[in-house]
């Protein structure tokens, strides 16, 4: 059974829908990325990635388990399990400098969104929040939290695929065996957006909806799946896991 934390689900101003929620999170060019990291990402295969992945200032030996074949031009690499173009800070130019400005971007859109103040929810259940319904808004916790059993994100009647929600975790993340995070009333992956300070982790099987800012490491394990842009300030580490942009 879901509890919710109720909040008016639109809002019509001179006949126009209003986005409910925080102003958006700005990723600029690190929005060109499933997965983007400074020290490396790896993979124990076969997992399955939709977009390009990136790694800088660590050099190519920082992707691991993709088995890559450079391309020609030396500017980015290819590999059976990803649906793009993986992207070193060892290659050749201007590989480098784009990376250097997408992970830039990425510390500059991580500042932004834990820097957001005046929360409509904090520490909800003291940072235990499986089995609850999450309604547009800034939330803020200051301790972990832990997603034990499923999770809806819910957009607004009319205004729901503009709707935004930016999760500030003062602690880490962690999504327990199975779990879900799933979406409802039109809400859409781009406009949800965790900043977490700890580590990130989703046990085998469980599913994660939306934009991960990750300050420390995020790891998928066998089976875990992702409809989002892993971007971290260290490591990601997939294991069998799939992630899509």
């Amino acid at each position: 059974m879901f509890s919710t934390q109720f909040t008016v689900y639109f809002l019509t101003v001179l006949g126009s829908v209003v986005a409910l929620g925080p102003a958006a999170v700005n990723l600029r060019s690190a929005a060109n990325y499933a997965i983007l990291a400074k020290s490396g990402v790896s993979t124990v295969p076969p997992s399955v990635i939709t977009g390009s992945v990136g790694v800088s200032p660590i050099a190519a030996t920082g992707l691991t388990g993709f088995s890559p074949t450079v391309d020609s031009t030396g500017q980015f690499s290819t590999s059976a399990q990803v649906t793009g173009k993986l992207f070193a800070a060892s290659y050749s130019a201007p590989t480098p400098s784009t990376l250097t400005v997408a992970i830039g971007d990425m510390g500059t859109a991580f500042t932004d969104a834990a820097g957001r103040v005046n929360p409509n929810f904090t520490n909800l259940g003291s940072g235990a929040i499986g089995g609850r319904i999450l309604t547009p808004g800034l939330y803020n916790w200051s301790s972990a939290v832990t997603i034990g059993s499923d999770v809806i994100i819910l957009g607004g009647l009319l205004s729901g695929a503009t709707d935004r929600w930016i999760f500030q975790v003062s602690g880490g993340l962690s999504i327990a065996a199975g779990a879900r995070v799933t979406l409802a009333g039109g809400a859409r992956t781009s406009n949800i957006v965790w900043v977490v300070a700890g580590t990130v982790s989703a046990a085998a099987g469980a599913h994660l909806e939306g934009v991960v800012l990750g300050k420390s490491s995020i790891t998928l394990l066998t089976g875990a799946t992702a409809n989002s842009r892993l971007l971290s300030q260290t490591a990601v580490v997939l294991q069998k896991a799939t992630v899509t942009n």
